[in-house]
Order: C-alpha cells, then structure tokens, then sequence
C-alpha cells in the first residue's frame, strides 16, 4: 500500500460521483435490503446491515430511503433474490479492474459488464485473474483542512484504536486497517474526536500503473460506463491518473 494514494482516486472521481447521486441512492438501498434480507433488520446485530447503512448515511442517503429498504426486506413475500457478483478484467495498458454487483438477473450483468469492457479498450479475465493484485482494507480518510494534529499525534491514535497503516499527505490522514478491524477502528476514531471524510470496506491495490495520457479517456470512459450499470455496486482499479 505504501506511496498509493486511495484519496487522490476519491477526489479525482467524486463531481462524477456527485452528479449521480440518485443512482447512488438507489445502488445502496439494493445492498441495504440484501443485508437486511439475509441477517435480519437490525443493524445493532446484523453486521453487514450496519455496514450498508453507515455508507448510506455517509452519502448523504436520507434515512427514509434506508427505512423503506430495511422494511421491504423485511417484510414477509415481499422483495427480490439478489446475488452477489465480481468479475475481473483489465483496462487499458493492463490495468487491473475489479467490478462487484448485486443482481437479480446474472445473464443481463454479465453481458453489460463484458460490453463495458469492450467498448473500452478493456477485457473481462478469468475468476483469479487480478484479485490478487489487490487487498481487502478498511479505509478512512481525514481532512487535515483545520485539522491542528501532527502525524505523530495521529499515528498514536491511529494504533490505539487498532489500525494497521497511516499514510500521510499534505491534504489528508489515510488510515488503513484489517477487514475485521474497520469498525472498531472507525468507532474508536469517531469517539476520540475525528471527522471522518471516508470510512469504508475497500480493495486496495499492492501496486499501481500508470494510466498513458491518450488513455485517460478512454479508461475513465469504461469506469463511467461500469458505475452507470445498476447492478454495479464498486469497480476497483490500480490505475494511477
């Protein structure tokens, strides 16, 4: 993880991000009945329920909407079988993509993937073929805009709440931690006073390439197409732009 920078991808995409945040809403209200679905509808003992929710809320997802997803899980014969989906694949100059879903409907996933790909100058790869290039973390990004804390300080807090890693910029305290540590480390952060920015289950990349210049486009273009398709949930990558 060293030298690479997940917040720098995060502001790259987040005005894109911004201008689809009815799409967003209604991606999260799909994972948000999935967990509710299979652990039951309360957050307090269905941890990926929890999970769900805390994303909504951190997007800005107005708690109704969080309401009426829990509710039609829950309620009996109501809802949907959703599947969970990853597919893996490359971009151009061999960039490492990782697309997860949630669908009711594999065949029109697969296919709308595969022509994201295409259309872009990318492929889809075989099961195996880029995860390993990446890392399943907990993230948590904080400001450091008003923030009177040095990086020892921070690199102090960070280890007593029981982080793994803290990266340090001019911009911002990225702090990175073991899946089953996320929130713990998270709750342990929010109570000693931080703002938390960014706090999530992510893939981290171990390295990452760079992106040609007369690729950009094209690559943000095959990101673009993947996040638009409704039954994306995230698409990873270890492209550096």
């Amino acid at each position: 993880m060293s030298g690479h920078s997940k917040w720098s991808n995060i502001q790259h995409r987040k005005g894109a991000q911004d201008a689809k945040r009815g799409k967003i809403f209604q991606k999260l209200s799909k994972e948000i009945y999935k967990a509710a679905k299979d652990g039951g509808g309360d957050p307090e003992t269905n941890a990926a329920l929890r999970l769900a929710v805390d994303k909504a809320k951190s997007n800005n997802m107005p708690n109704d909407n969080v309401d009426r997803a829990i509710k039609r899980a829950t309620d009996a014969g109501q809802g949907d079988n959703f599947v969970e989906v990853m597919y893996e694949g490359y971009g151009p100059n061999g960039i490492a993509v990782l697309v997860e879903g949630l669908t009711d409907n594999l065949n029109r996933t697969s296919t709308n993937v595969k022509v994201a790909f295409n259309k872009n100058g990318g492929s889809l790869g075989e099961k195996g073929s880029v995860n390993y290039m990446f890392d399943r973390k907990g993230y948590i990004a904080i400001d450091r805009e008003g923030l009177d804390v040095d990086e020892d300080t921070m690199l102090m807090s960070v280890l007593e709440a029981g982080g793994e890693e803290l990266e340090t910029s001019d911009e911002v305290f990225e702090i990175y931690t073991e899946p089953q540590d996320f929130t713990d480390v998270r709750d342990a952060l929010t109570a000693a006073g931080y703002t938390l920015d960014q706090a999530e289950l992510t893939m981290v990349p171990q390295t990452t390439v760079a992106v040609p210049e007369d690729k950009i486009q094209t690559f943000e273009n095959m990101i673009d197409a993947l996040e638009d398709d409704d039954d994306v949930s995230e698409v990873y990558h270890n492209a550096e732009i």
